[in-house]
Formats: C-alpha cells, structure tokens, sequence
C-alpha cells in the first residue's frame, strides 16, 4: 500500500494523541513538572506541534539546536486535537483571525533524508494555546534521552538498532 500524501502519523490510543515540541530547559522543566504548560512557557504567540517524532528530529536537530534541546512528547486529548485539525487554516492561505494553521513538511527517514510525503505541523495561534497548554495535555514525557541515543546510534551506522528503538507511529484516523 502506498502512503499518502499528505498524511498524519502519530502514537495515538483511544483517548490520546503524542505530538512533540522542542524547548529550552527552563521551558521544559517547568512543562515536566506541573505536567502542562506553564511559565516561561508563553501563550501570546503561535506555538507548534508535531506528531511525528522524526519530523520533529530534523527541526531541533536531535535536541541540539539552541533553545530546542529538550524534546517534549505531549500526550493530548484526541477530541481536542481533532477539532484544532478540523478547523485549521492552511498557512499557504494569508489570514490574521486564524487560531489553527496547519502546515505540510516533507516528512524524514531515520537518515535524514527527505521522503515523498508530507507530515502534520500544526500551529496554536493565541486564542488557542492557553487551551492546549492547560486543559488539553494529559501527560508530558521527556524523550530527549532517547533523541540523543538515536542519534549516537544514527552516527555509528547502526540504523537497524535505532529504527528498533522508535516511536511506532500509525496513520492516524
């Protein structure tokens, strides 16, 4: 079966969806141990989530980029989140009222490479972000640990050990 696309791949179960954000230490700490967002994080501009863990690989550079590293995976409430792709504008479209964008990146294999489909990014506009940060998130999960030994595993060429050691990723209904 050929993937789609555009497609969005995700841990998910029943009631939960994981998409993943990259913060500073301060950001992330203060994240980890109220188990939301809460200050330095801020809710007055657009902040932007990714439900795929490679995706978000290739955009902090397996959490070493400045003030991206630490990689967060946010367990969100699927109706939640549902309803901000529902009503998400495309950010190819110029609007100011926006709340939800939604934007289409190539998505990345395991050796960083480009590949033929496009993954999920989606942005929290203001009106929204206070929402998400407090009332959606269920759990939040340091996975900068694992980030970083995936990524000395991807610099050994031991690609079979890292892509065991990946999220598992579905097509997301």
């Amino acid at each position: 079966m050929t993937t789609p696309y555009q497609q969005i791949r995700a841990r998910f179960d029943a009631t939960t969806i994981v998409v993943y954000q990259a913060f500073n230490a301060a950001i992330a700490d203060a994240a980890l141990e109220a188990q939301r967002f809460v200050k330095p994080f801020s809710y007055s501009r657009m902040t932007w989530v990714k439900p795929s863990f490679l995706w978000m690989m290739e955009r902090s550079g397996w959490a070493t980029k400045p003030h991206q590293e630490r990689v967060l995976a946010v367990h969100l409430l699927r109706t939640e989140f549902d309803r901000a792709v529902a009503s998400a504008v495309s950010t190819s479209v110029t609007t100011d009222d926006a709340d939800v964008r939604v934007q289409w990146d190539p998505e990345r294999g395991l050796r960083g490479e480009k590949l033929p489909w496009r993954s999920l990014q989606l942005g929290l506009g203001r009106g929204v972000s206070k929402q998400y940060a407090t009332r959606w998130v269920q759990c939040i999960e340091d996975v900068t640990a694992l980030a970083h030994r995936l990524d000395a595993l991807r610099s050994a060429g031991d690609f079979t050990h890292a892509q065991r050691l990946l999220p598992v990723e579905r097509p997301y209904p």
